[in-house]
């Protein structure tokens, strides 16, 4: 596991949401922004505040907030 240092968490930002490196810009945006464009460079363009590493953190963080609960879903 690596070192997550570009996300924080400061309750006077974006009520005490994950962001990164103190930025307006949420963990929870950043994944959004990648399922809208996918590319990580498209990401970039439309916030250009971004970096590589800090698009890779947020998705670390995410992984790492999920339960390992495993869920039976059924076949369609």
């Amino acid at each position: 596991m690596n070192k997550l240092d570009r996300i924080t968490v400061n309750p006077e930002i974006m009520n005490g949401q994950a962001c990164i490196r103190g930025m307006r810009i949420t963990v929870r945006r950043v994944l959004e922004a990648i399922t809208t464009y996918r590319d990580w460079d498209k990401v970039i363009a439309e916030y250009p505040e971004l970096e590589h590493e800090d698009i890779r953190q947020a998705l670390e963080f995410a992984a790492l907030s999920l339960d390992d609960q495993v869920i039976a879903l059924e076949a369609a």
